[in-house]
Order: structure tokens, then C-alpha cells, then sequence
């Protein structure tokens, strides 16, 4: 299999790679299970609590749910606003990757030398790579945050597990990374390198200048001998 053919197909399981990552990440926005309680107060009742970035839901075991979005926006806890502006940056960053990225594939065709794609296509790869980065710490920070909470006996407040949601943004999260990963190994040595080896070096040129004044000194030399010689043949 050709070189380019084997770049063109890496290429193609790595976008598909990362557009998944980036759509389980997304799927979490809206997901409500983030973090979980459940409370028994009877053998037949039952109430089950969630919690996102978002709101807190209560689900009885009727099955009615109702929720209740966070009041204010700056009485929220700190570590709220983080994982907020981290969650963002990361849908943003993969949406960004994935523009690049499609531009500067081989299989779409839609820049301009292998040179230039290649590098739009490292552009692309470091945002799948930032964004994944970006979900892992988002997703991470507020687990971290659960299980410190729920380990903590001083901690008056309810106590949470960590919600299916957290498990899926750590996965969309691996999978960004590991595509963007990939993307900018292949993409970054193919452009760069090119550039490198259409670079002359000084000293290469140093010696093409050498040469060429030790020649055109030699034909000087010849040429003031053959004078010479048809001067003296004259006497």
C-alpha cells in the first residue's frame, strides 16, 4: 500500500474517532445524571436525586420529576464555573478541530499543496487534542469533587455518586485525545519534515560559490596560456 494511501486512511479513522468523542462530550451538556443519591424511605418508596451543572431533579417513584434550575449565577460554587468555561472550551475546540480538520484531509481535497494540508491538519489535531484535554478536567474536577464530598463524614450536605454522564465524558474525552494525538503525529511530521528538506543549507551553498570561483579561476588560467602560446608561435 502507498504511503499516502496509508496517511489518507489514518487520517480518516482518526476524524471519525474524534467527531464520536466530541458527540458523547456534547451529550453530556444536557444529561442530568452527573451525579446521583437515591433515598429509601419505605419498601415501596423510593426518591431518586440528581444533580448536573445545571439544575437539581428529584424522581419519585411514581416516576414524577421535577427539577429545579440553580437559582442564581454567582452564588453557585466555585467549581461550578470551572468545569462551565472547561465544558464550553471543549465543545468549541472540537467543533474548531473538525472544521480543520475536514480542510486539510487527502481525502477531501479542499486546500491547497500536501504542505499546507498537512499543516492545517496538525492545526486540527491540536485542537481535538486541547478539547479532550479540557472535557478529561472538566469531568474529573467534578468527580473528584462527588467523591470528596461522599467520603467526607463532616460533609452535612447530600451525598452523591458519580452519575453514568461523568463515565461518558471521560470516554468522548479518551477519544479526542487519543485522535487528536494521532492527528498531529502524522500530519506534523509530514508537513514539517517536507519544509526541512526543501531548505538548502549554508553550507551547500558555501560550496557551490567555491566551486564555481575555483572554475571559473581555472578558465581564466587556461585562457592566458593559450594567449600566451599564440604570441610566442607569432615570433
Amino acid at each position: 500500500m502507498h504511503y499516502r494511501t496509508l496517511l489518507m486512511h489514518t487520517e480518516m479513522v482518526c476524524f471519525v474517532v474524534c467527531v464520536c468523542g466530541w458527540l458523547l462530550v456534547c451529550s453530556t451538556v444536557p444529561t442530568e445524571c452527573w451525579a446521583y443519591s437515591e433515598v429509601h424511605t419505605s419498601v415501596l418508596t423510593s426518591a431518586h436525586y440528581f444533580s448536573n451543572l445545571w439544575k437539581d431533579c428529584l424522581s419519585d417513584s411514581t416516576g414524577v420529576t421535577d427539577c429545579k434550575v440553580f437559582p442564581t449565577f454567582l452564588a453557585l460554587r466555585p467549581y461550578i464555573h470551572v468545569c462551565r468555561s472547561f465544558l464550553f472550551t471543549s465543545i468549541l475546540l472540537g467543533l474548531f478541530g473538525s472544521i480543520l480538520a475536514l480542510v486539510g484531509m487527502k481525502c477531501t481535497k479542499l486546500g491547497g499543496s500536501e504542505t499546507v494540508n498537512a499543516k492545517v491538519t496538525f492545526a486540527g489535531g491540536i485542537n481535538y487534542l486541547t478539547s479532550g484535554l479540557c472535557g478529561m478536567f472538566t469531568y474529573s474536577w467534578y468527580g473528584h469533587r462527588v467523591v470528596s464530598e461522599f467520603m467526607d463524614p463532616g460533609f452535612v450536605g447530600k451525598r452523591y455518586e458519580l452519575g453514568p454522564a461523568l463515565f461518558v465524558g471521560w470516554g468522548g474525552s479518551a477519544l479526542l485525545m487519543l485522535g487528536g494525538l494521532v492527528f498531529s503525529f502524522t500530519a506534523g511530521n509530514q508537513g514539517f519534515q517536507s519544509r526541512t528538506e526543501k531548505q538548502p543549507s549554508p553550507l551547500s551553498g558555501d560550496k557551490q560559490i567555491i566551486l564555481s570561483s575555483s572554475s571559473s579561476s581555472s578558465s581564466d588560467k587556461q585562457k592566458s596560456s593559450r594567449a600566451a602560446y599564440g604570441l610566442d608561435a607569432y615570433v
